[in-house]
């Protein structure tokens, strides 16, 4: 069985584990990508196609935007429906679309000519896109009755909201963030993927504690009260506060694991956690985020400091002066990460989804 993974970028390097995980059960797997990843990542097949955002032009059109149109929550501006649709807002941006379908033609069509993309089996989209806006890819699969997946990561869906072209042809969305799952008559619960075996779970706290938090959105995570209640404590009780902001991911890594201590988010904007959290439970790091009641609903025995910015600065203290607890912490939070982040259940958990849209595998 062939599948193929379709993404603007590989963003967290979950495409390559979704190789892996396919590999594993004999199956090939390739990932096809806008634009070469930002974040350090591997790259399988790049199209380095014309007006994305990492190139200048459209980044600076797109900050320019955000500071002239936007609220102080940036782009975030979550929208409603269930599921929300994407509409062009102007006749601007619909001709924009428009054009940038036809110029990526282009490109896409040598590509899948060059790739045989149209011989794959399974396709997974990731953010629910394809190459066009038209969902004239999908359209071509779905004739040729192929099985069509789309994955939802959180801010495309809550921001952008599913391409209608596209929407109709997918035959389940996957989503691990648990909000999105009433919001979609179609959507599907499915952990992240992560390597954590690859990581030593740390064995001593460090000398002073150390607290870290990693943003590349200070709004979606509440970082102004992380920050100021950090800097509170490093004053207070001597700890070291490593604040990691739009680092490379390598950077990152180094950063959590010289730390004791992660917080994730207390502004529930993006309720729950996501994979910077996955990483440092990995790690063994006592991990600090905002469990809103639906999310404790669904995940009881979560291991997670439950914060938010009321209880912040007191739930840190009762962590720094309890190292014991924190020690415990650190080592529910790695077992977790084993139980349901590692590679081998959340593969099992895909193909029990591919099982039940018929497939034998």
């Amino acid at each position: 069985m062939k599948v193929l993974h379709i993404a603007a970028q590989n963003v967290v390097g979950q495409l390559e584990l979704w190789q892996r995980i396919h590999a594993s059960y004999g199956n090939e797997c390739r990932y096809i990508t806008y634009f070469p990843s930002a974040y350090g990542f591997r790259d399988d097949i790049c199209l380095n196609l014309p007006f994305t955002p990492h190139t200048p032009l459209p980044m600076r059109l797109r900050h320019w935007l955000y500071r002239h149109t936007k609220s102080p929550k940036g782009n975030w501006t979550e929208l409603d429906g269930s599921p929300p649709l994407w509409q062009p807002k102007t006749t601007l941006e619909r001709a924009f679309f428009a054009f940038r379908d036809q110029l990526w033609r282009l490109w896409v069509e040598p590509a899948i000519e060059k790739y045989n993309l149209l011989d794959f089996d399974i396709y997974h989209l990731e953010g629910g896109l394809e190459f066009y806006r038209h969902g004239g890819f999908v359209r071509r699969l779905a004739e040729q009755g192929k099985i069509i997946l789309a994955t939802y990561h959180g801010r495309d869906f809550r921001n952008r909201g599913v391409i209608s072209a596209i929407d109709k042809w997918v035959q389940l969305n996957l989503t691990s963030e648990y909000d999105l799952i009433p919001r979609h008559p179609n959507m599907h619960y499915l952990y992240l993927p992560y390597d954590v075996i690859a990581h030593q779970l740390k064995n001593e706290l460090l000398d002073p504690i150390t607290v870290c938090h990693a943003t590349r959105s200070r709004y979606a995570k509440g970082s102004d009260i992380i920050i100021e209640a950090c800097r509170e404590l490093e004053a207070t009780h001597g700890i070291r506060f490593n604040l990691i902001e739009n680092r490379p991911h390598s950077e990152v890594m180094a950063l959590k694991a010289q730390s004791d201590i992660y917080i994730d988010q207390v502004a529930d904007v993006a309720p729950g956690y996501g994979m910077n959290s996955i990483e440092a439970m990995a790690l063994g790091l006592a991990c600090c985020t905002s469990m809103n009641e639906e999310y404790q609903r669904f995940m009881p025995d979560h291991p997670f400091v439950n914060i938010n910015p009321e209880n912040l600065k007191d739930k840190l203290i009762h962590l720094v002066e309890n190292r014991q607890l924190m020690v415990e912490y650190g080592q529910a939070a790695r077992k977790w990460a084993e139980t349901y982040h590692a590679l081998i259940p959340v593969g099992r958990q895909l193909y029990d989804y591919y099982r039940q849209l018929g497939l034998e595998v």
